[in-house]
C-alpha cells in the first residue's frame, strides 16, 4: 500500500516523500524534466498474468514527440516504454496515485512542482472533480475505475456518504464489465470502501464484501479485510467473530497496528 512504502522512506532512508492521489501527465513531466523519477501504481496485466492486478513502476523519462514515457518495471525490466495514453488508462484504476522520493535539500523545488496538490486535503477535493468528470466522459471499465475513484476521494474527505454511493455506483457496473477484463483483486488494495461502508453503519455489507474478497483468493492473506470484517462484526455484536478475525489478521501479518490494539481492547474486555 502507498502508505507502507512512504513509512519505509520516513523510517528506514534519509529521504523526503510525499504521496498523492489525482496526478496526471503533465505533472509526470514536469517532475522528470526537474530530474525527478516518480512512482506510480497503476493496474497491470499480460498474458503471463492471472487477471488483473497491481503494479509500481518508476518513471523515468518521457518523450513528447512519441508521446509515451519510460518506465523502470520490476516485472518487465528497465527501460520499458508506454505512451501516455495507456499509462494514463492503467494509473487510473489507482486514482492515479504516485508517490516522489527525494532529498531534503530539493524540499522547495518539489512542493513548488506540486502547486496545489501540496496540501492533501486540496488535492483529494481535485482529484474527486476529476473523477466526477471521468465519469460522464467514459465507459466500461474505466467508468467503473472512476466511480471507484470519486469513492475512494471523498472517503479521504470524510464525506463517508458519498462515498458510499460511489462505490455502490462502481460495483453496479462491475457484472457489465467483460469477465476476462474484471479487476478482480482491487480489494486487494484499496480498502475505501470498507470505511465508506462502516462510517455509514452498513456493517453487513461490510462483511459480505470482505467475506467475498477472502472467498476469492487461494490463500486468504488479506489483514486488511479480517480486520475490517472485524470490525463490523463487533458492531453487529459478535465479539467471538471479531475476535477470530482479528487473529487471522494478526496471523498473516504479525504486528499489524489496527487489529493488534483492537485484540488487545477485546481481551482486556470483562
Amino acid at each position: 500500500m502507498p502508505y507502507e512504502l512512504t513509512a519505509y522512506v520516513e523510517e528506514e532512508t534519509d529521504f523526503e516523500v510525499l504521496s498523492r492521489a489525482g496526478g496526471d501527465v503533465d505533472l509526470l513531466r514536469r517532475f522528470i524534466a526537474s530530474g525527478v523519477p516518480v512512482i506510480i501504481e497503476k493496474g497491470f496485466e499480460g498474458p503471463k498474468l492471472e487477471g488483473w492486478m497491481g503494479h509500481y513502476v518508476l518513471v523515468t523519462g518521457y518523450n513528447d514527440s512519441e508521446q509515451r514515457f519510460t518506465l523502470e518495471d520490476s516485472f518487465y525490466g528497465p527501460d520499458q516504454v508506454m505512451t501516455y495514453l495507456d499509462l494514463e488508462s492503467s494509473w487510473r484504476a489507482f486514482n492515479f496515485t504516485f508517490l516522489v522520493v527525494y532529498p531534503s535539500e530539493r524540499k522547495e523545488e518539489i512542493e513548488s512542482i506540486l502547486g496545489p496538490y501540496l496540501d492533501e486535503i486540496h488535492g483529494y477535493s481535485l482529484a474527486a472533480q476529476l473523477a466526477s468528470n471521468e465519469i460522464f466522459a467514459l465507459t466500461g471499465r474505466d467508468q467503473f475505475f472512476a466511480w471507484f475513484n470519486r469513492g475512494t476521494n471523498l472517503m479521504r474527505l470524510q464525506d463517508y456518504a458519498g462515498a458510499a454511493e460511489a462505490y455502490d455506483e462502481a460495483f453496479g457496473l462491475y457484472p457489465a464489465i467483460p469477465e476476462k477484463q474484471r479487476p478482480w483483486r482491487m480489494m486487494w488494495y484499496q480498502t475505501g470502501p470498507y470505511w465508506a461502508y462502516y462510517y455509514t453503519g452498513r456493517y453487513q455489507d461490510v462483511i459480505d464484501l470482505a467475506t467475498k474478497t477472502l472467498d476469492a483468493m487461494s490463500q486468504p492473506v488479506l489483514e486488511e479485510s479480517y480486520y475490517w470484517r472485524a470490525l463490523a462484526r463487533l458492531a453487529l455484536g459478535d465479539s467471538k467473530g471479531a475476535i477470530k478475525d482479528l487473529r487471522s489478521s494478526l496471523e498473516y501479518h504479525p504486528g499489524f497496528d489496527p487489529s493488534l490494539t483492537q485484540l488487545r481492547q477485546l481481551e482486556s474486555t470483562p
